[in-house]
């Protein structure tokens, strides 16, 4: 049974994911970014707009985020696994929401200026929809152990 607390948990606990995305041309690329969401459970960055991710972003808008501790002992992780879609956010109002959850999870320091982060800025922000989500659990297969993914639907968060 999933454990919907420990889902939240994680999501709260953790504040960078790992965000994977592919080039037009179908190469990877995985970068981590220091994240904020909302209620809804959409995730929130920042990024450099020329950045690798960025544009593949703007070229191929699906994206998968994970969530982890890799500071836990072998064997005891547990992480959240994001399909979704992402888009760089052009309306004022969505880029002044998205920078206030980024302020208010990175507080003290804070170090991107509103201004800072549209027009002709260097930096954009994202927002990532949800798709589909799983956690980690365990599992065997001929008595040896295996990494298992359980699915949690998005509106039970």
């Amino acid at each position: 049974m999933i454990n919907i607390r420990r889902v939240r948990a994680i999501i709260s606990e953790i504040n960078y994911l790992s965000l994977a995305t592919v080039s037009k041309d179908g190469k990877p690329w995985n970068a981590p970014v220091f994240c904020a969401y909302d209620r809804h459970y959409n995730f929130y960055w920042g990024s450099y707009r020329g950045s690798q991710h960025s544009r593949n972003i703007r070229a191929k808008n699906e994206v998968f985020l994970v969530i982890y501790d890799s500071t836990i002992a072998a064997g005891k992780g547990e992480g959240v696994y994001i399909e979704a879609v992402a888009t760089e956010l052009k309306s004022p109002r969505e880029i002044k929401f998205a920078h206030q959850l980024l302020q208010k999870r990175h507080k003290p320091a804070s170090y991107w200026k509103l201004n800072q982060v549209h027009g002709n800025a260097p930096i954009r922000l994202y927002k990532a929809k949800p798709k589909r989500i799983w956690v980690n659990g365990e599992g065997a297969v001929d008595d040896t152990y295996i990494d298992t993914k359980t699915e949690v639907k998005p509106d039970l968060l």
